[in-house]
């Protein structure tokens, strides 16, 4: 989840950030090394954050070029401070991209399914000990959420990779010291062109 001390956008854009230590923040590397990675995909997409803490992926993803993203966390405190960093950054573009926030328990809300116009990449950044993955990438193959090109981003730690499951196609696996980030397409709607079927990768500098 992103939040926690300062925070600044690759651009330069400073961000409002959680107090606390209820949120963990997505570094600026492992940011910058995802937004590289889905910058084919990022203009005029829709992007879902689950777990968005402050939103700055969202925000990433807004600056450039995002037209929708929804922030959802159950935190009331992340989700005023993601509304605001959204807007904030929103109101630079012209048109204005669509943004909204939901504060909502996770699982529960992804449970009830999509009925409006699926999202191109979801971004999940949940704690890493609460077993949310399986419940959380289950929900998301089975409720509308998602199209034949979509693709999903899990961040997690290091030495314990999610089980996706047999819904999902590992894209592509990248490591960034003690976080990793692992892209999964739908597998019955797994389009081949997206990023490539590309090995898993570690970063020489981890």
């Amino acid at each position: 989840m992103s939040g926690g001390g300062q925070l600044r956008l690759s651009g330069g854009r400073r961000l409002l950030s959680p107090g606390g230590r209820t949120t963990r923040p997505t570094t600026s590397r492992v940011r910058e090394a995802v937004m590289n990675i889905l910058a084919p995909h990022l203009q005029d997409c829709r992007w879902l954050d689950l777990c968005s803490g402050s939103g700055v992926m969202g925000c990433e993803a807004l600056q450039r070029g995002a037209r929708c993203v929804v922030a959802v966390d159950q935190d009331p405190q992340c989700i005023r401070i993601s509304h605001s960093n959204l807007s904030a950054v929103a109101a630079s573009r012209s048109p204005a991209p669509e943004i909204r926030t939901e504060r909502r328990e996770l699982i529960g809300w992804l449970r009830k399914g999509w009925s409006q116009e699926p999202f191109d990449i979801v971004y999940f950044d949940p704690p890493y000990d609460q077993g949310l993955y399986e419940p959380c990438l289950i929900a998301l193959a089975e409720g509308n959420w998602l199209h034949q090109d979509s693709l999903v981003v899990c961040e997690h730690r290091s030495n314990l990779n999610p089980e996706p499951g047999s819904d999902w196609t590992v894209v592509d696996q990248r490591r960034y010291g003690i976080s990793s980030v692992m892209l999964l397409s739908p597998r019955e709607r797994c389009h081949h062109g997206g990023t490539g079927s590309m090995p898993p990768r570690t970063d020489p500098s981890a």
